[in-house]
């Protein structure tokens, strides 16, 4: 299936559609409706009823998946999640994608990107090219705004590499709510930036980590849109500074 192109160039315009749902959400949403419809007509349980129907209006929101258009330059890093840019610091790269054959020893800049249970949780790839890997490490379930949850909570890394062989590395992090993360990609596929590459169900962060010589285009408190908001040029290293208004 071909995927539209546009341009900032005049044109007819778009037109807003509603967002599909995750086929990882209707399983849950349908489950919502069964538990409301009982409240109401077989317990006659109204108020509960009320509550529940706009717990499952929230549980179809959260799973929504809408179309992003994805800006199409390969020295682009594109945000992997919507949510607010809480962290930008120099850290080690996880042992998990340290070493010679992921993301090197160095120190690298982490970008934390804070998932609420009200944002879209659908996880894009930042860049084009394959990816060299996906670890899986359980852990615990602390507040997914605090910096120690990169090392302790569980959390998901993947490894892409561009054609050239630089890389872009990301961490999805559970939260105090989040209990699951799914992959939708695995070593060896290849994949186009701001392609969906995963989600993590109810609440947790994203964290990107840039390779040297290459410094974030956001801001701390800016919110990010995945597959649409820049968040690096690779070999560009700005110093940026942002006004709150």
């Amino acid at each position: 299936m071909s995927l539209p192109t546009y341009s900032n160039r005049e044109g007819r315009g778009v037109k807003w559609q509603w967002p599909d749902i995750h086929p990882e959400g209707r399983k849950f949403g349908l489950i919502a409706v069964a538990i409301t419809l009982v409240l109401w007509f077989a317990l006659g349980w109204e108020i509960l009823g009320w509550l529940m129907a706009m717990l499952t209006i929230w549980v179809f929101a959260f799973f929504r998946d809408p179309a992003r258009v994805t800006p199409q330059d390969e020295d682009l890093v594109v945000a992997p999640a919507d949510g607010l840019i809480t962290l930008i610091e120099k850290v080690p790269p996880p042992p998990e994608m340290a070493g010679a054959d992921g993301l090197g020893d160095a120190p690298m800049t982490r970008v934390s990107i804070f998932m609420s249970v009200f944002d879209v949780h659908i996880n894009r790839a930042p860049i084009a090219g394959s990816v060299k890997k996906v670890a899986y490490i359980p852990g615990l379930f602390v507040n997914a705004d605090l910096d120690k949850a990169s090392e302790d909570n569980e959390r998901q890394h993947m490894l892409f590499e561009r054609p050239d062989g630089k890389r872009i590395g990301i961490t999805q992090i559970a939260g105090l709510v989040a209990r699951r993360i799914v992959a939708a990609v695995k070593p060896g596929d290849d994949v186009t930036a701001g392609q969906r590459v995963g989600l993590i169900r109810f609440g947790s962060r994203v964290d990107v980590y840039l390779p040297e010589g290459t410094e974030p285009l956001v801001l701390l408190g800016q919110r990010s849109i995945a597959g649409e908001t820049v968040i690096a040029r690779i070999g560009h290293a700005p110093q940026l500074i942002g006004t709150g208004q």
